[in-house]
């Protein structure tokens, strides 16, 4: 199989795995416990957190060890947001493109009786700082944008949004959950005051993450028990699974160079050969995107059609987000960035990883070609445009 999923999860590095399975079996003790294997436990995280500190150029008491990204943004969103809240400030500004993990904590917010605005993007996925400056108000007690997007791969400009968050005394959250590992990402440039992360997106296990909060951030729990976290998370810490994130980044902030040219030779090989289908779009950014992030719709399509075809030879891709892949809904992202809901129905991502190689590149083109022309051979929507009964939209 060729595995194009990799904005969904990542296959666990080789040497993750061995640090995994080496601390769970060596490494099984409480950290919180007094004892020499607790202390030994203890140790292994104080390091995994230096480590990833070290990543994001943060101070290890500033990490926060989670369940992955959508507890970290749940915890940093509601956190700033009812901080505000006792300074009577219930304004909260955010992006028609973001993550549902974000979407949904602040729909519930709004139950709450915070305002939230939510600014348009145009058709790359870009929202402009100075949409951002514009939107600030006395009352703003938060704005949260993604770093860059999980289905159209644009990169956002996360340092200037944050320089005016900073300038305006407003507390800046960003989704980086698809940037770490990927691009450089440094809290301390991009002026990030909370930050959320999730290991299985670089190569390391499932069901870890981690909330970066720069130091005087307020945090409220969302879990209550224990006196982890430095009493910010309750739950007894998996340390395997976390020593197994902080090997996983180092991994992918130390060879970030390397992959993101091998991706970006390939990423850019497949965009030019699936722009050579008949009435397909490239959706996102051209330039200012992921490394390995290829969204594309084709007119005339069912997404879920291509997906199950691709599937029987041999790849796995996605249509977007995975975490909405059962809905019939279309795509609010490519709803957002201006695509009409028949094209965004005909959607397909690729996301690439340090895996895949130039031979794949070229049977996914040949492929996916393939597949597109022999489902438009069944569609009587497609046959409607060829005889001119209904116009081509692409």
């Amino acid at each position: 199989m060729i595995y194009t999923d990799n904005a969904a999860t990542t296959q666990l590095s080789p040497t993750v795995a061995q640090t995994v399975a080496e601390c769970m079996n060596k490494v099984y003790g409480n950290p919180s416990s007094l004892h020499s294997m607790g202390k030994e436990a203890a140790k292994v995280l104080f390091e995994a957190r230096q480590t990833i500190a070290r990543c994001i150029n943060c101070q290890p008491r500033e990490i926060y060890f989670t369940s992955g990204g959508s507890e970290s943004d749940n915890q940093a969103i509601r956190s700033a947001a009812h901080a505000g809240k006792k300074n009577n400030k219930l304004h909260i500004i955010s992006t028609a493109i973001e993550h549902h993990a974000v979407l949904h904590t602040l729909d519930r917010l709004k139950t709450e009786g915070f305002e939230i605005q939510l600014l348009d993007v145009d058709q790359r996925g870009w929202v402009s700082p100075r949409q951002i400056a514009d939107a600030i108000r006395k009352d703003t007690c938060l704005v949260t944008v993604m770093y860059a997007n999980n289905e159209i791969g644009t990169i956002l400009p996360i340092k200037e949004i944050g320089e005016i968050c900073r300038k305006n005394g407003v507390v800046f959250h960003t989704d980086a959950v698809q940037a770490v590992g990927h691009i450089p990402v440094d809290v301390q440039k991009d002026n990030i005051d909370l930050l959320s992360l999730s290991g299985h997106k670089f190569h390391g296990p499932k069901g870890v993450g981690v909330l970066f909060a720069r130091k005087g951030t307020a945090l409220e729990n969302l879990i209550d028990g224990g006196a982890q976290e430095r009493g910010k998370r309750a739950g007894t810490e998996n340390v395997p699974a976390l020593a197994g994130m902080a090997q996983a980044l180092k991994e992918a902030c130390d060879e970030m160079q390397q992959v993101s040219r091998q991706e970006i030779l390939l990423r850019d090989r497949i965009v030019r050969g699936l722009s050579q289908i008949p009435h397909s779009c490239l959706n996102g950014d051209r330039e200012n995107r992921l490394p390995g992030n290829i969204s594309f719709c084709f007119e005339g399509i069912q997404g879920e059609s291509l997906l199950l075809k691709l599937d029987e030879k041999g790849i796995c891709a996605s249509s977007g987000s995975a975490c909405t892949s059962g809905a019939l809904d279309p795509s609010h992202v490519l709803l957002a960035i201006g695509r009409s809901r028949e094209i965004a129905h005909g959607s397909l991502r690729l996301s690439l990883s340090r895996y895949n190689t130039m031979e794949e590149a070229k049977y996914i083109i040949k492929t996916v070609s393939q597949a597109v022309d022999y489902l438009r051979s069944f569609s009587p929507l497609w046959k409607d445009k060829l005889s001119g009964k209904k116009p081509f939209v692409l």
